[in-house]
């Protein structure tokens, strides 16, 4: 992949943050760059993983996220900034990619915060014995990160939703293994979040670490797999991470305990 390419989708990526409030067609975003349609959807998805289309709704969601984090403004100035008009679509759209309704993300942001400072890893360690098909990931941070790592199998290059499998790390533990995967094709994605006493911190994640391991994964019938995924800064042609983490992270946890 060349710099020149990922300067040409940088620069789609500012036009659509931009304009998000109106209506943005890949067509009008191919022009703006000088490039057909066919070519822009073409490299914009070599770059980022997903087509324009996609992307452009994760960063309407992005968007209204960052203004129900940031602030205790309604949801209806979250809806506007993030280019809906309808507050049933914006609501369903946000609970598709976020996990929780655009309310329910707001007024459980105190408590998930405080759930993660109070986390303990050993309810949700992995499984002392692997079964096929497994995948094992070696995650390699930064020494001086301090917090917990999201490690997650998605069916697309972007954590737009719940995993087929996840866990949470500490960030003392460098590795961590997949049992019974369902056969398929994955994305192993990463995400860290550092210890802050700030609830914001939590869930406006546009300057988390993340990772991806560098190639897909293909799990088929007695399979074991070996990837590593290092985490780095975000690059600007990212894809947000729209998941609810730290609700994800409870969800995990309530699900192990009840397994016991």
């Amino acid at each position: 992949m060349t710099n020149e390419k990922q300067n040409i989708i940088i620069q789609s990526i500012e036009y659509m943050k931009s304009h998000l409030n109106e209506d943005i067609t890949s067509e009008q975003l191919a022009y703006y760059i000088g490039y057909s349609p066919y070519h822009f959807s073409r490299v914009f998805k070599e770059v980022t993983g997903v087509s324009p289309r996609h992307y452009l709704s994760a960063l309407r969601i992005e968007s209204g996220k960052q203004v129900l984090v940031n602030s205790s403004d309604s949801i209806v100035k979250a809806m506007l900034k993030a280019g809906f008009r309808s507050s049933g679509t914006f609501s369903s759209k946000f609970k598709q990619f976020v996990g929780v309704s655009p309310k329910q993300f707001q007024q459980t942001m105190e408590s998930l915060h405080q759930f993660v400072n109070d986390f303990d890893s050993h309810t949700i360690l992995d499984p002392l014995e692997a079964f096929a098909p497994s995948i094992t990931c070696k995650v390699i941070a930064p020494p001086t990160f301090k917090g917990t790592i999201f490690v997650g199998l998605f069916p697309r290059p972007i954590p737009d939703q719940v995993p087929i499998v996840g866990t949470a790390l500490p960030h003392h533990q460098t590795s961590c293994t997949f049992s019974n995967v369902p056969t398929g094709k994955y994305y192993l994605l990463a995400a860290a979040i550092s210890r802050s006493l700030n609830p914001k911190h939590y869930f406006d994640l546009s300057n988390a670490l993340r990772g991806m391991a560098d190639d897909p994964i293909h799990t088929e019938h007695n399979s074991a797999t070996f990837t590593e995924v290092t985490l780095r800064e975000p690059l600007p042609f990212d894809p947000p991470i729209l998941i609810n983490l730290p609700k994800l992270l409870f969800d995990t946890k309530n699900r192990k305990l009840e397994e016991k």
